[in-house]
């Protein structure tokens, strides 16, 4: 790990300066450039809140998302701004850190700068003395970009959005038409990919259209809605034991979502999918299948596995490249025999890690032990009142891991006030089944 006195960038006061087209602050404490607001991201920021050193997060969006609520944005439960929180609120927080609205366009480990580029301005360049990238994954269609176009993925806000007054605009559209045919292809949901997004989201529409929408149309029944889940797996929810995966299935099927299991995606377009060589006719298709890891990670010139993540060492880091490390999604750590799952917590856990070794580092202290993931245990809900989780031996599926469920997600919104929005939402929720955020978004008018 390169020393911190041997930082080649020369600092003069705390606030961000510009020399020869680099950006960069003018103290003498050590410059650390986080690439991503996400999980990971934030949690590097935070260990680093005491540390003598300048903290700069970069993102292309103002805000941090809390990804495992997103689809209840999707299916109008929530409201966008109920599960993001600007990042800019850490610079309050924390004296140390500043935020740059912009995107990563490349990384040179050689001059140790990150190239960035504003909204509606020219690149400029970061230098830094430690780099962290977690920068998280995207959609992958698999090789098949062109499905994209009419099968839209949830992985930010306004994929949200538009998901949400899709699915409520097909219902609409099922109302003004006399075409039977047609009324039934509206009211069919086709949902990609049987992982916990998929089978949440499959599970928080069915509800929608039986409780929700039941008496709100005079022409249509929602009830009648046709929801089917699509997988190439074996089983829905692949990450979780069998046992619990056949329990989601049941239940799934007690809300109406038809399962289709071992079925690869041939095609779509935009009157649904075919697969297996048989056609399903659909008004609206939702990718909820694999992601790929953020472009940035080709820009390190690393060693990435057969999905394209970095491979870092036991602490996280490059080995070909002193003090930077690559963290959450887009990282790749074997232990014990097997890879570390893309969920929130390995996110987390590995964001406090790596800030810790740096501010361990900056202080003169010795570095920890290699990173070791400590796995508190695997959730998914379907619907009201049922969940799944799975904590080492303990398997629980039903009413009291959903209660689990909804007391872990509350307590870890980003903001208290997250928290009071999204307790009282789902208070009333819970008791009127009633969704408070059914607006069709209007197309932007030139």
């Amino acid at each position: 790990m390169r020393p911190v006195h041997q930082a080649r960038i020369n600092y003069e006061s705390k606030t961000m300066r510009e020399s020869f087209g680099i950006l960069q602050p003018q103290s003498k404490r050590p410059h650390v450039v986080i690439i991503g607001g996400g999980f990971a991201g934030i949690a590097v920021a935070k260990e680093l809140g005491h540390c003598e050193a300048d903290v700069a997060i970069i993102d292309r969006r103002n805000h941090h998302i809390f990804q495992p609520l997103l689809y209840q944005v999707a299916t109008a439960v929530l409201a966008p701004s109920d599960v993001a929180a600007p990042i800019r609120q850490l610079s309050a927080r924390q004296k140390n850190v500043s935020v740059l609205l912009a995107e990563v366009v490349g990384v040179d480990l050689a001059s140790r700068t990150v190239e960035i580029k504003y909204p509606g301005a020219g690149d400029k360049r970061v230098a830094f003395d430690y780099l962290v990238v977690a920068a998280g994954v995207q959609s992958s269609y698999f090789g098949h970009d062109e499905f994209a176009k009419y099968a839209p993925c949830l992985k930010n806000i306004t994929d949200a959005q538009a998901i949400r007054s899709k699915i409520l605009s097909a219902y609409e559209l099922a109302e003004s038409t006399d075409d039977e045919d047609e009324r039934r292809r509206l009211m069919t949901f086709v949902l990609v990919g049987a992982g916990p997004t998929g089978v949440e989201l499959a599970a928080s529409i069915a509800q929608m259209a039986t409780t929700t929408l039941r008496a709100n149309f005079r022409r249509i029944d929602p009830a009648t809605t046709s929801i089917v889940l699509l997988d190439g797996a074996k089983r829905v929810l692949p990450s979780f034991a069998e046992s619990s995966s056949l329990k989601a299935a049941q239940r799934l099927a007690q809300l109406g979502v038809k399962v289709i299991t071992s079925a690869m995606v041939e095609h779509i377009d935009d009157q649904g999918v075919t697969v297996g060589g048989k056609r399903i006719e659909g008004g609206t298709v939702l990718w909820t299948a694999g992601v790929s890891p953020s472009p940035i990670v080709k820009m390190l010139g690393t060693t990435t596995d057969r999905a394209g993540r970095a491979c870092v060492g036991p602490f996280l880091n490059l080995a070909h490249a002193g003090g930077v490390f690559v963290v959450g999604d887009a990282a790749t750590l074997i232990q014990d025999g097997r890879p570390l799952p893309g969920v929130a917590q390995v996110a987390i856990q590995q964001g406090q890690y790596v800030g810790g070794f740096i501010a361990r580092e900056i202080g003169g202290g010795k570095p920890p032990r290699p990173f070791r993931y400590f796995d508190k245990g695997n959730m998914a809900v379907i619907g009201k009142n049922f969940a799944i989780m799975e904590s080492g031996r303990i398997k629980l599926a039903g009413i009291i891991p959903w209660f689990i469920w909804a007391f872990l997600h509350v307590m870890f919104l980003p903001q208290l006030q997250n928290q009071r929005r999204v307790q009282n939402q789902w208070f009333w929720s819970y008791f009127t089944g009633q969704r408070s955020s059914r607006l069709v978004d209007e197309e932007p008018r030139i």
